[in-house]
């Protein structure tokens, strides 16, 4: 399956992209950036509907040009007979599927994964869903907004005396996206490293990779009855760490919590009667004066400008960090350094930079080859070369809209 003379880390595998939006394609993108074949399978005319989704170049969306990135594209018509016979014949080829239509639509089609199993023994089956394939809630739709709901995420977001809010992005979409792709390779491990030979279908639910995160609150529910809540920018029980604001407005995040951290912090504020007081030991002592330290690290932080205060605990090797917009993070030498923006030609527009790709391998780095390709621009390419199909029928196909 894989081409071990290659340089790219997932050269010979074969994904199918039957999904629209943010979770399946956000998987299917990390996919493609290792050199794994994504074909992305769209609906004719229309398209995925992030084509049209926020900041658009003439008729295109941006976004659409990242989530796409050396992606394959071709139309189907996922609800006629021919269309589907099409994903029939490409399933006899592919090694993963990843899909996020809701539970049972790909079983009124005749592509769920017990009909495609029989055409392909081998299949893995990943499906993304706001609730999982079964349980009483798998019928509803399922958006990232209210699984990060359910999953737990948004009571803990904001200030307690405010309502919750959302991270800013499409974090249980993304978070679930990687449990895909995870997953997915765990299930080719199976397959071909460990010789089982067969594939299997993967169940993710979005709300259950959110509730996946939420670190030690079930266990605190459960002994204590304890219920977190929101606590905007502080880390509750771990003191200090918080946002401070400095002497320009700007703001700064700080994280001193680590006892050895905490006295080089006191150090570099001046405060060496707080750092030798043993009330302030250990990091269970200072949990019980969150308030107070605060209040003495932001005393010290209205005195400095961000540039002062960062210079100061650089020197004394605490942890600190600014807020970047994204106008920081395009200037900001690191990210330079790092080739987390790159620059990748788009067709009509020019250079267009977009998020570099992580993580760093050393042998197999993966590459932006392309982005966002056009509606079905890879028709040609994928049914006549990978399925063989004859001028005639690629007539009929088109002549019937089904790609």
């Amino acid at each position: 399956m894989f081409d071990e003379k290659s340089k790219e880390l997932l050269s010979g595998l074969r994904v199918l992209e039957m999904g629209s939006l943010i979770a399946g394609p956000f998987a299917g993108r990390l996919f493609a950036d290792f050199g794994a074949e994504v074909i992305k399978v769209e609906t004719p005319g229309s398209g995925d509907p992030i084509r049209k989704w926020r900041m658009m170049h003439e008729d295109t969306s941006l976004w659409w040009y990242v989530q796409s990135r050396n992606k394959k594209s071709v139309t189907v018509d996922l609800k006629s007979e021919e269309g589907q016979d099409i994903i029939k014949d490409l399933i006899k080829r592919t090694d993963i599927l990843i899909e996020n239509f809701r539970p049972g639509k790909l079983e009124e089609w005749g592509l769920g994964y017990e009909d495609l199993k029989k055409i392909n023994p081998k299949i893995i089956m990943v499906r993304i869903s706001g609730y999982g394939q079964d349980g009483p809630y798998s019928k509803k739709p399922g958006f990232g907004s209210v699984g990060e709901s359910i999953g737990g995420i948004r009571n803990i977001t904001g200030y307690e005396d405010r309502p919750p809010v959302r991270v800013g992005i499409s974090l249980g979409d993304s978070i679930s996206s990687l449990y895909a792709v995870i997953s997915a390779m765990m299930a080719v491990y199976n397959r071909d490293v460990a010789g089982t030979g067969t594939g299997q279908f993967i169940d993710v639910a979005l709300y259950e990779a959110v509730f996946s995160l939420m670190e030690s609150m079930v266990p605190e529910y459960d002994y204590y009855n304890f219920i977190r809540e929101r606590t905007g920018s502080a880390l509750p029980g771990i003191v200090p760490s918080n946002t401070y604001q400095c002497k320009d407005g700007k703001y700064i995040v700080i994280g001193g919590n680590g006892d050895s951290i905490f006295k080089r912090l006191m150090t570099a504020i001046g405060r060496e009667d707080i750092k030798e007081d043993p009330k302030y030991r250990s990091n269970d002592d200072r949990a019980k004066y969150p308030e107070f330290l605060d209040g003495v690290i932001t005393e010290w932080t209205l005195q400095h400008t961000l540039s002062e205060a960062q210079q100061r605990l650089d020197e004394f090797d605490v942890p600190n960090g600014p807020i970047y917009s994204i106008a920081d993070i395009f200037e900001d030498a690191h990210y330079q350094a790092r080739n987390m923006i790159e620059d990748v030609e788009v067709e009509g527009l020019g250079q267009l930079k977009m998020p570099g790709i992580m993580p760093k391998f050393s042998e197999t780095p993966g590459e932006i080859k392309w982005a966002g390709p056009k509606l079905g621009e890879h028709n040609e390419e994928v049914y006549r070369d990978i399925l063989n199909y004859s001028d005639e029928h690629m007539d009929y196909l088109t002549e019937k809209g089904i790609i």
